[in-house]
């Protein structure tokens, strides 16, 4: 997905009036461990715990500008794509309505509860409570929003333009990826500012969606997405997002549930950062493949922080928690 400087600039403003610029750190027991200069994007200290928030926050104020007369909108989520849109809604004055499925984080729930969000649980996965999402919306007379848009793209895209910013040119940029806005405002940013970092997208395992479309170049779904990694838990891809990271992404690399936990134990002990299992699947790629960077500038994304409590005292007790 292409955007020009203007558009970019202009995002960043909207961005920046609510969420300040999140820290990219060198972390000397992280560099130790991988044996490579690795910059950690810590998008878990945003005002939701999560990078998304800042597509939610362009996405409102697009449909403030050019659509006030529509009287709110609704999107299905796993937690953070949610908590993005609750915070923008409430910011802008537009009411929102978040779809979650059954078994959702409830730490995630309640926080899209107290941004405002009237918060309906249906479905047995993400796929389903999408579905349900756009019956709902059509009913209510509200905006469907999806999970992939150019101007969700355009928001978290200021991301990577605050990372390459601080960091110049890296070798490489490890990014978990659901639905793929993350990754695709990288490449972005990325070819805006004529760069030849590689863009690694990282998925789970047990949600090869992404992984098997980018490959067969096409939309190829899943019947499942059974991972505890829920931030990517996809198994129906965007068509738009799959010709983007087809086209820009260097790879997709693919992590078990065992390594996402690691990872989420290795983020904490080198950077005292709590990371969700999402937050740390970009470290868990490049753990995989840490024997092609040795020497190198890379860089991850960790998305967010959002980890419920139980599940992150089974992840440091050494357990990789079950779907």
């Amino acid at each position: 997905m292409q955007f020009d400087g203007e558009e970019l600039e202009w995002a960043t403003d909207v961005v920046g009036r609510l969420v300040p610029p999140t820290p990219q750190y060198v972390w000397p027991l992280l560099a130790n461990r991988v044996g490579a200069e690795v910059w950690v994007k810590h998008e878990n200290h945003t005002p939701t715990g999560a990078f998304k928030v800042r597509g939610g926050l362009v996405y409102a104020e697009r449909l403030r500008r050019q659509r006030p007369g529509v009287k709110g909108i609704i999107s299905a989520t796993r937690g953070n794509h949610g908590q993005s849109l609750a915070f923008a809604g409430r910011a802008a004055g537009i009411d929102v309505t978040i779809v979650v499925p059954t078994g959702n984080s409830p730490d995630k729930n309640a926080a899209m509860r107290g941004f405002g969000a009237e918060l309906i649980v249906q479905g047995h996965d993400f796929q389903a409570a999408r579905e349900h999402a756009s019956a709902i919306g059509a009913e209510r007379g509200l905006e469907t929003v999806p999970s992939y848009h150019r101007d969700l793209v355009l928001g978290v895209a200021t991301y990577a333009r605050e990372l390459f910013g601080a960091a110049g040119e890296l070798d490489a940029v490890y990014v978990p990826v659901g639905m793929g806005s993350g990754i695709s405002g990288v490449i972005g940013v990325r070819d805006l500012l004529g760069l030849r970092t590689e863009v690694i997208g990282v998925v789970a395992e047990q949600a090869p969606a992404t992984a098997l479309s980018v490959a067969a170049g096409r939309v190829v779904a899943t019947d499942a997405a059974e991972t505890f990694i829920d931030g990517v838990a996809c198994r129906v891809p965007d068509e738009e997002a799959i010709s983007v990271i087809g086209a820009g992404a260097a790879r997709i690399v693919t992590i078990g549930e065992d390594e996402a936990a690691e990872a989420m134990r290795v983020l904490l002990t080198t950077t005292h950062n709590v990371a969700e299992p999402g937050g740390a699947l970009a470290l868990a790629g490049l753990l995989a493949e840490r024997s092609g960077t040795s020497g190198k500038r890379v860089a991850v994304i960790q998305t967010g922080g959002n980890v419920d409590a139980d599940l992150l005292l089974g992840v440091l007790a050494g357990h990789t928690p079950a779907a």
